[in-house]
């Protein structure tokens, strides 16, 4: 197959390499489980995903979010989306990735969402946010608990100027613990709870037509520590406290923040 071909490449030994080596930092990280991962997918597999990726006007009916804590366009129909993309999906919901993930987190029995539900491709472009907030945490179709996100960026010369970093915050909402710059190839992977604060939520400026792009996906569990568990809720959007600083650690362009 093609270098580019996103075809099986969690088989690849490394990959189980990086979550034993990374489980603790993963456990242990500030300000709740997290890590970023530079070069995670191969460079030729990224460009190839990146360049197949879908503008707003390239695939059908996105679902678009517009509101006051919301700007941003998604589609986790993969039917509507390019080939390239739809196997980068399906890869991540495959049993490597899971064995990947169970390995780094902690978590086991962990079960993908074979509907992308809020999940699949994501794109903002200029103007566009998303405030920080706590995911929603159970899946009504198929009745399991959210436990995991990954994100994966394919952004080819992505220029910091234009904003999109990732931020995660502390429980208290006063600060930005970690900040992460959407580069490609780079995985963001953390833990869901009520207090996994994180967005985008500065309005981004890139030029016209130029677009973030990512592939979200979330990761369940059919059951879950009884002192973790709380009702069925939507998206949890916090108000930042008035003492907020926005500091910390920032991942920009460093190829090898946590890596093998």
């Amino acid at each position: 197959m093609p270098d580019s071909d996103p075809s099986f490449i969690f088989d690849a030994p490394r990959y189980s390499e990086l979550a034993v080596k990374n489980a603790d930092p993963y456990q242990n990280a500030d300000p709740f489980p997290h890590i970023v991962l530079d070069d995670f997918i191969d460079i030729d597999v990224s460009r190839h995903i990146a360049s197949a990726f879908p503008k707003p006007e390239d695939a059908k009916d996105w679902v678009i979010c517009d509101h006051n804590n919301a700007q941003k366009r998604y589609q986790h129909d993969e039917t509507f989306l390019p080939i390239p993309l739809r196997k980068m999906l399906r890869e991540f919901n495959s049993r490597q990735f899971l064995l990947f993930l169970e390995t780094l987190t902690g978590i086991e029995n962990l079960i993908p969402d074979p509907y992308f539900i809020g999940g699949g491709a994501h794109i903002s472009g200029t103007g566009d946010f998303l405030k920080i907030h706590a995911d929603f945490n159970w899946h009504d179709k198929l009745l399991l608990h959210r436990r995991i996100n990954a994100i994966v960026y394919f952004n080819d010369d992505w220029d910091e100027s234009w904003g999109g970093e990732l931020e995660l915050w502390d429980k208290n909402m006063t600060s930005a613990v970690v900040k992460i710059a959407p580069h490609i190839g780079r995985i963001a992977i953390f833990n869901v709870d009520q207090n996994s604060n994180h967005g985008h939520p500065h309005p981004l400026k890139t030029p016209k037509d130029t677009y973030r792009k990512a592939l979200n996906l979330y990761y369940y569990t059919r059951l879950r520590d009884e002192a973790e568990i709380h009702d069925p809720h939507f998206t949890l959007y916090k108000t930042q406290s008035p003492f907020a600083l926005g500091l910390g650690d920032t991942y920009r362009n460093r190829s090898n923040d946590v890596d093998e």
